[in-house]
């Protein structure tokens, strides 16, 4: 019986960072100032990794996880507020004809 040696699994980091560019992209329509945050952490990623800076792209990634998924938030729960008092009848339309 011969037995092939394997090498041990890596232990360190995943050598791909998720960059969440596409929450960032998406959560500027919900809160602008902090999509565009998301987007230029977002957009940092890929760059950090390929320069072989792993704990920076690591920082980066979960900072535009952070902003975009607290922007996406935002725009929820503002366009809830909105629908609940359109339906109550107290719009912005209604505060124009008292």
């Amino acid at each position: 019986m011969s037995q092939q040696w394997t090498p041990p699994p890596a232990t360190g980091g995943p050598t791909t960072v998720p960059n969440y560019l596409v929450p960032a992209i998406i959560s500027i329509f919900c809160c602008w100032p902090l999509g565009i945050v998301a987007i230029i952490f977002a957009a940092q990623v890929n760059g950090k990794v390929a320069a072989g800076d792993l704990a920076g792209a690591a920082d980066a990634s979960k900072k535009a996880k952070l902003f975009s998924f607290i922007a996406i938030g935002i725009g929820v729960v503002v366009g809830l507020i909105y629908l609940l008092l359109t339906i109550l009848g107290i719009g912005l339309g209604a505060l124009g004809n008292r």
